[in-house]
């Protein structure tokens, strides 16, 4: 609670605010794979492509 006592009320109104969009951001769909992406698979090095 001392922690909280000392924050200005200013930076604990925004902290607040910010909570949401960090929401918003957590949801986002991934984006697509490249499928000719180099990876690696057990040792292997291969393209993402040659897998599927």
């Amino acid at each position: 609670m001392i922690a909280i006592a000392k924050l200005s009320r200013r930076s604990l109104v925004q902290a607040i605010l910010a909570l949401p969009a960090f929401a918003l951001i957590r949801k986002l769909p991934a984006p697509a794979p490249d499928p000719d992406e180099i990876i690696e698979v057990n040792g292997w090095i291969v393209r993402r492509s040659d897998l599927a």
